[in-house]
């Protein structure tokens, strides 16, 4: 936890942009994964986190914005559950360190929420089944009310102040970078042809879970690098392939940790791989170069787009003018999803609160494929912590697809794209800081360049 003052103070920030009412904050609960007693690892909703600090199940908190008064909500454990779990502290004693004198049970809670008007609550958008639940029932409303009532300057001012890391979230944020860079260190010299991903996956996890932490979201361990989000780990590594590590530590505070890498299961790239791989890291240096306060981040995507079009023209899989390709989304065949996203206390910072308020600002999203996948389209601003991860696929259903319907092909030449139909995907990614001034890469530094990845695969075959 950090100090008790930090707790307070961003409290009392929140409460400032609000003239009335109550702010209510839902913690998360256990959840079974086939049976009550067998839980899923408890992970405390982040929202309640950054501003309540207490990372147990079954709690409630509000903010009384006119009295200026702030309430923690929950029971206490009996001696049954003591008896399984040891001694546990009370929820009096535990909100006494994030700065919370007033406390109650479920009863109480519920006797003052149902005090005050409807009109008067504000709550954040519900991810959780359980959690629209509580809210029909606390609130005595339908259903279909629930995404209606939720509100937005709630979510603005939430939104605003998270995004903006304070120096002890950077701390914190660099350490888990840190513990990330040392799990992909870990895949590159241990990986070898004939382990199984799941072998490689656990070796990952395990330099997690020794670092005191866990991951901060399900570990993408694959041959299979063209399918964005795989969580299949059961091939077996085989040489000339390349292997696709996205993986993140999570900090026993909750800060993430986000980074990719891609290195060949033999001991060297091939040379068709070289070229593909040389292709990304030039965009992925690019789009660093480019960080800086008040740039916008969807200009750094669209620059990665236009280098990654150019690069693949001069291979021959691309043809025809740049920006009009671009602006006509040629590139999304092989670079479908976005540059980058916000992190800190979720691995994608706030998507639970909705994208087009806290990556976007507001402003719409696109509908085009490919930049709809954007993430974050906002000018940035010093504090903001965020990912570039830009990457090459060859995903041979959506190239069917283009194909047969003649998407974009004026811009792709279809005959040598479908010579690397079965070439995978590459993706590297780091984790930056904006400052005042420009940027900083957070972590130690990962292997990234064909000569650093290969010199970490050589000891793999020591």
């Amino acid at each position: 936890m950090f100090n008790k003052q930090t707790y307070i103070d961003r409290r009392n920030q929140l409460r400032s942009q609000f003239n009335s009412g109550i702010l209510l904050f839902i913690g998360n609960d256990e959840s079974g994964m086939n049976y009550e007693d067998n839980t899923y690892r408890f992970r405390q909703d982040s929202t309640f986190l950054y501003y309540f600090g207490i990372n147990r199940p079954g709690l409630y908190a509000i903010m009384d914005v006119e009295n200026g008064l702030d309430f923690i909500y929950g029971d206490d454990f009996t001696i049954d559950s003591i008896v399984w779990m040891g001694s546990q502290p009370t929820i009096k004693e535990m909100a006494f360190d994030f700065g919370i004198d007033k406390t109650g049970s479920i009863s109480d809670f519920l006797k003052k929420i149902k005090s005050q008007p409807l009109a008067s609550i504000n709550y954040l958008p519900p991810y959780r089944p359980e959690h629209r639940l509580k809210l029909m029932e606390i609130l005595g409303i339908n259903l279909s009310e629930i995404s209606t009532r939720i509100s937005i300057p709630f979510i603005i001012a939430v939104g605003e102040q998270r995004n903006v890391k304070s120096e002890e979230e950077i701390k914190e944020i660099d350490y888990a970078v840190s513990i990330t860079a040392e799990m992909h260190q870990a895949a590159m010299r241990y990986a070898l042809p004939g382990m199984t991903e799941a072998q490689v996956a656990a070796k990952v996890h395990e330099v997690a879970l020794a670092a005191g932490g866990d991951i901060s979201f399900p570990t993408i361990a694959t041959i299979n690098g063209q399918t964005l989000h795989n969580h299949y780990h059961g091939n077996t590594l085989k040489k000339g392939q390349l292997f696709l590590l996205d993986a993140g530590y999570e900090t026993p505070m909750g800060y993430a940790g986000d980074m990719s890498s891609t290195f060949p299961v033999s001991k060297t790239f091939t040379d068709r791989q070289k070229e593909i791989y040389q292709i990304t890291l030039a965009a992925h240096n690019d789009a660093i170069e480019m960080l800086k306060p008040n740039v916008n981040f969807r200009e750094v995507h669209l620059q990665v787009a236009r280098i990654i079009f150019d690069g693949l023209k001069e291979m021959g899989f691309t043809k025809g003018n740049t920006d009009e390709a671009i602006t006509n989304g040629a590139h999304a065949l092989f670079f479908p999803c976005g540059t980058g996203h916000l992190m800190g206390l979720d691995v994608h910072d706030m998507e639970n609160l909705g994208e087009q308020y806290v990556g976007y600002c507001g402003m719409p999203k696109s509908k085009q494929f490919g930049l709809k996948s954007l993430r974050l389209g906002r000018e940035l601003k010093p504090g903001f912590v965020l990912t570039i991860e830009p990457g090459i696929y060859f995903i041979p259903e959506l190239i069917d697809l283009w194909q047969q319907t003649g998407t974009n092909k004026e811009y792709v030449n279809f005959d040598k794209v479908n010579e690397y139909r079965n070439f995978g995907g590459i993706r590297n990614e780091e984790d930056v800081l904006i400052t005042s001034n420009g940027h900083r890469i957070l972590g130690k530094p990962l292997a990234k360049t064909i000569e650093d990845v290969e010199a970490e695969r050589a000891k793999a075959y020591r």
